[in-house]
């Protein structure tokens, strides 16, 4: 079996502006990664995602960048990214970037002499539309709320397109072009020692030429953009054009943003011919959510079952497209998992974050930590729409205010899904800008942080920061290594209903992982234990029975099979 180098990393999600500040502004900074480096590789991890530092005016937190290869001032120089390079490459760290090609900023010089000038060749980098009859040339909604177009402010009757928020429009990569101008952008960043990309949105890079409205599916009178321009057919030429023009060329691991995909659709996107190396599996990570555009909308019910079939119904989807999935608890466009997963606050203990790592972390593929999920973060609770930095969430607040929501109940919806829980500031002690930072920071801490920090885990051998060390010492041990890495995935489904479980299997090794998410205590029958290699929680192993404390976790394995 041929295993890829990428198909051996476990993966550190750094939110720069929220993970160290180095100069005192309250916003973290590259120096400030560089400085806390010995502590991402103690969590076994062997590569860094660094969210977005290009040039931005941060409307959406970088994701609007106004220049592909310059480091925005707040964050540091390129010399700084150099110098990020060399001291991971030390440390036997790789470091991706993220990839954001949908769209530019709207103060991106392309973008600018687009609206200056009619004529300019500028104008075909992106989309424009002009009307005769007064009115925008369709329905579509923007994923940000309200509609995709934006009247040109010099001349009312044209239109430039947005899938997002209107100070990002997207890029037109019907262009060849502008098409060469991304690739050109790519290369430059992988021959500066960049292993490869987070790849952002990327399945909205085709739209529907006809650009015709659709039935309405809300009072808006607007229809989902998602409809017409995610995932659209002629997706794939533009993708595989990227991969041979670019990742190809530097053996790049690149992961794909790949919301919408069908089961038909993602042995095109990963595996040996695929367009990414991985893909993120979404299959679960709305599972709180009616509704993954309007979220607002009301919460869904769920339960572990539901939990488990989405994350066996991924894998075994992706059972031919070898270790194809990045695995992932949070991000930073998600709330923080121990407040999504666990709806009882009185369970939203360390023993479950603990549980919850166990749950995805041996999964087949490659699993990402994001910054702070190592220690146990949590949501916040915060007081006012004011309090929010997140265009997302704004924008959400907004239109359930405009729906007829009461401004309580708009900001409870507020409080539980927005990314701003995902991008309060690391906590590093107690202090009360929890060591990020000796002034007041970007966005304020989170509120329910008591005990919650690396200064006072690192002194406590149970601690949730304890236990990830543990697992990525598991996931990096001789033995264990290969089973984790070219395991056959076999899903246990009869199982109590609160219970994930499931083996790898991979010659005379097996390894079994067993997950308590209910608040009471499961049994599990086994055919064989073997030795317990983690254990979060109250778990007795008794001959070939398991008995398990709520929201508890245990992995065991066999090196050789038991007759």
């Amino acid at each position: 079996m041929t295993t890829k180098w990428w198909q051996n990393e476990v993966v550190y999600q750094v939110y720069p502006r929220s993970f160290q500040d180095s100069n005192h502004d309250g916003i973290g900074d590259i120096q400030g990664i560089i400085s806390h480096l010995d502590y991402i590789k103690s969590l076994g991890v062997t590569m860094i995602w660094v969210s977005p530092i290009y040039q931005s005016p941060m409307v959406d937190m970088g994701y609007d960048i106004s220049d592909y290869q310059a480091i925005d001032p707040q964050f540091g120089s390129l010399d700084d990214f150099k110098a990020l390079l060399a001291e991971a490459k030390q440390r036997d760290i790789k470091i991706i970037m993220d990839l954001v090609v949908n769209h530019t900023s709207d103060q991106h010089a392309w973008f600018k002499d687009a609206l200056a000038n009619p004529d300019s060749p500028y104008r075909d980098y992106y989309i424009f539309k002009k009307t005769s009859n007064g009115e925008k040339p369709n329905n579509w909604r923007s994923i940000f709320g309200g509609s995709t177009w934006e009247p040109l402010p010099n001349d009312p009757d044209t239109y430039y397109f947005h899938t997002f928020a209107k100070q990002q429009p997207d890029l037109n990569w019907e262009n060849p072009k502008l098409r060469r101008a991304i690739y050109d952008m790519i290369n430059w960043w992988l021959e500066m020692g960049v292993a490869g990309f987070r790849v952002d949105a990327i399945t909205h890079i085709k739209k529907d030429l006809d650009w015709l409205s659709i039935p309405a599916d809300d009072v808006d009178g607007l229809a989902s953009v998602v409809k017409k321009g995610r995932n659209r057919p002629g997706v794939g030429e533009f993708l595989t054009e990227l991969k041979q023009e670019t990742f190809d060329k530097y053996d790049a691991v690149t992961v794909g943003e790949a919301y919408g995909l069908s089961d038909k659709e993602l042995p095109n996107f990963v595996g040996p011919d695929g367009y990414f190396s991985m893909v993120f599996d979404f299959s679960y990570m709305n599972i709180d959510v009616k509704n993954d555009d309007e979220w607002y909308r009301g919460r869904a019910d769920w339960t572990a079952i539901d939990l488990r079939n989405a994350f066996f119904d991924a894998q075994e989807t992706t059972a031919n497209a070898q270790d194809s999935l990045a695995n992932v608890l949070e991000n930073h466009d998600q709330p923080r998992v121990l407040s999504k997963l666990v709806p009882d606050k009185n369970y939203q203990t360390p023993q479950a974050a603990k549980a919850l790592g166990t749950m995805y972390y041996f999964l087949p593929g490659v699993p990402f930590i994001y910054q702070g999920q190592e220690i146990g973060m949590k949501n916040f609770e915060r007081q006012s729409i004011a309090d929010f930095n997140d265009v997302s969430s704004i924008n959400n607040y907004n239109t359930a205010l405009q729906d007829g929501y009461t401004a309580a109940d708009a900001l409870e919806a507020v409080n539980h899904k927005s990314r701003d829980n995902a991008r309060t500031p690391m906590q590093w002690d107690d202090s009360v800008y929890g060591g990020f930072s000796d002034v007041q920071p970007w966005l304020a801490m989170g509120n329910d942080r008591d005990g919650i920090n690396v200064a006072s885990e690192q002194q406590h051998n149970q601690s949730v920061l304890k236990y990830y060390q543990a697992l990525g010492a598991l996931h990096h041990h001789s033995d264990w290594e290969p089973v984790i890495i070219n395991g056959d995935f076999q899903p246990m489904r009869s199982l109590p209903d609160t219970v994930v479980g499931y083996q790898r299997r991979l010659g005379q090794q097996v390894l079994t992982v067993l997950v308590n998410l209910g608040t009471k205590a499961a049994r599990v029958n086994l055919v064989q234990t073997g030795q317990t290699l983690q254990q979060a929680g109250d778990v007795q192993v008794r001959d070939k029975r398991v008995k398990m404390s709520p929201y508890s976790a245990i992995v065991l394995g066999v090196m050789q099979e038991e007759g």
